[in-house]
């Protein structure tokens, strides 16, 4: 990942080197991240003891299926419940509902011909991830020259949470078909987003966000239809691709309530895991009282008060927006990335309860890793790339090798 065979102004000797196809030069810097992040996974097992989720004698493979790859794994094999699960006080257990359909069966289906789920899941997680890599890069090429793009992508594979690219978890996908989305919107190819829309929606949560997106895209265009013409059809496949983000990101909630007779049945799973922090959590579901309800119980937890927490929340959301809407770099990767960052916000303000997996719900705004490689400054790009690495095994040390308390989740 040496800074001489990311930048444009490269010495004679790499040249056969910058002359390789970009798919090729991403290959071999992914496949360095996850050999450092093996490394990584490798040392947590090791490091795993009693009081670790995983216990002693832990194996990098134990890592790889833990946590939420488990519940993938359990609805491939199960399917999921007709009938609600109950804790002793009558709330809706944890369940499958709350894991969508298509990594889990995808990784079935090859775990099939593998002899292995988790060996499947893995390798789904990895080839996604690959693509996700290709993808950004081609999203962000447009706007930012080939070192900042490359350098963003580097970043990508290795930064904090870049072991979701070789765990069992959905995120990978997710983010391929993200990415695979707003390349589409960019180069104003629509009609391949009634693919990408539904595989998000049944991938993992998020394509909310993603329809808000496309309305906010689409009072964009309008505003500027003088400047870019605006054709009849594009208007029409913005407001029909709007309206299918819409009815499927709504319809694994419907499907849970068909199958189990309850219409609240998804709402209340999710609900089921924010017990887990707030074990008095009862009621509907109710947009953005997550985000006030865990300001409050973690600054309380930290001695510092709610008022204190409502207010560097206030400041929090303020300064992102305003970062989004006035950094000369955050303007230089493009609308179509700020807007769906700032939509992708807005979602989680809405729905999410912030916990240790507020890391790892972050990753869809990895575009912005484009605002970060901007600076063409040597130093700062490997700073930022030795940041990545740290933040990676903080988190993995944290949420593998200890996991063991309730923030330490991934």
């Amino acid at each position: 990942m040496a800074d001489d065979a990311l930048t444009e102004e490269r010495a004679a000797p790499a040249r056969p080197w910058r002359g390789l196809p970009v798919a090729v030069q991403i290959g071999a810097y992914y496949l360095v991240a996850r050999l450092v992040t093996t490394g990584f996974l490798v040392v947590a097992a090791q490091m795993s003891g009693v009081t670790s989720r995983f216990g002693e004698n832990a194996t990098i493979a134990d890592l790889m299926v833990g946590w939420d790859a488990q519940w993938y794994w359990y609805t491939a094999l199960n399917g999921y419940p007709t009938t609600l699960p109950l804790t002793e006080s009558g709330g809706v257990a944890e369940n499958s509902w709350a894991f969508m359909p298509i990594y889990a069966y995808l990784s079935n289906g090859l775990g099939w011909i593998m002899g292995s789920w988790g060996a499947a899941a893995v390798l789904v997680s990895l080839v996604a991830g690959y693509g996700a890599s290709v993808t950004l890069y081609r999203m962000l090429r447009p706007r930012l020259d080939h070192s900042a793009a490359l350098w963003a992508v580097v970043f990508f594979t290795a930064g904090p949470l870049a072991a979701m690219f070789q765990v069992g978890y959905a995120e990978s996908l997710f983010l391929l078909w993200l990415f695979l989305s707003l390349l589409m919107v960019i180069r104003r190819r629509y009609v391949w987003l009634y693919l990408l829309i539904p595989l998000m929606a049944f991938t993992r949560p998020g394509v909310l966000a993603f329809a808000l997106f496309l309305g906010l895209f689409g009072i964009w265009r309008w505003i500027r239809r003088e400047i870019e013409p605006l054709r009849t059809a594009e208007v029409v496949h913005i407001i029909a691709l709007a309206a299918l983000a819409t009815v499927t990101g709504f319809a694994w909630q419907v499907a849970a309530g068909v199958v189990t007779g309850d219409p609240g049945a998804y709402l209340a799973t999710e609900l089921a895991w924010r017990r887990n922090w707030l074990p008095d959590t009862a009621g509907a579901f109710v947009p953005f009282e997550g985000f006030l309800q865990a300001t409050a119980f973690w600054f309380t937890t930290w001695g510092l008060g709610e008022v204190t927490g409502y207010v560097a929340l206030a400041l929090g959301v303020a300064a992102l927006a305003a970062a989004l809407i006035l950094l000369p770099a955050a303007r230089r990767v493009g609308v179509e990335v700020r807007l769906w960052s700032a939509s992708y916000l807005l979602y989680l303000l809405a729905v999410f309860f912030p916990q240790s997996s507020i890391f790892r719900l972050l990753l869809p705004l990895s575009p912005l890793w484009g605002v970060v490689a901007v600076p063409r400054s040597r130093g700062w790009r490997v700073g930022v790339l030795l940041l990545c690495l740290l933040g990676q095994w903080w988190w993995i040390y944290n949420m593998y090798a200890l996991g063991n308390t309730y923030w330490q989740i991934p």
